[in-house]
């Protein structure tokens, strides 16, 4: 029953949304397991802030997408994010920053 609720709710997603989705899943079968493994335990910490924050980190990894490593570790260090988000914000970034990063963010907004 909750695999077809799920492929009911997934139905009637809009076709952006469902690419986002599916992009996603194929992002998570390609890591390995100490990257599921990162991934868990910076969502976990992502889900602890509230929502304009978590907001505000999505807009930031969205930002990052298309940046290469060593420009993502740039801005993570930088005086304008070392002000704009507090020390956990920014482990979650940099924890996000070392995992493949699929279209979207870490979750819904």
């Amino acid at each position: 029953m909750q695999l077809q609720n799920r492929l009911h709710n997934f139905s009637n997603l809009p076709p952006q949304q469902q690419e986002r989705v599916l992009s996603r899943m194929e992002t998570w079968e390609h890591l390995t397991p100490g990257q599921k493994q990162q991934a868990r335990q910076v969502y976990r910490e992502f889900q602890q802030l509230p929502a304009n924050r978590r907001q505000a980190v999505n807009r930031a990894i969205r930002d990052m997408r298309n940046l290469s490593p060593e420009q993502r570790d740039r801005l993570i260090n930088s005086n304008r994010y070392r002000s704009d988000f507090s020390p956990m914000e920014r482990n979650i970034l940099n924890g996000t920053s070392r995992l493949p990063l699929a279209p979207g963010g870490l979750g819904p907004e």
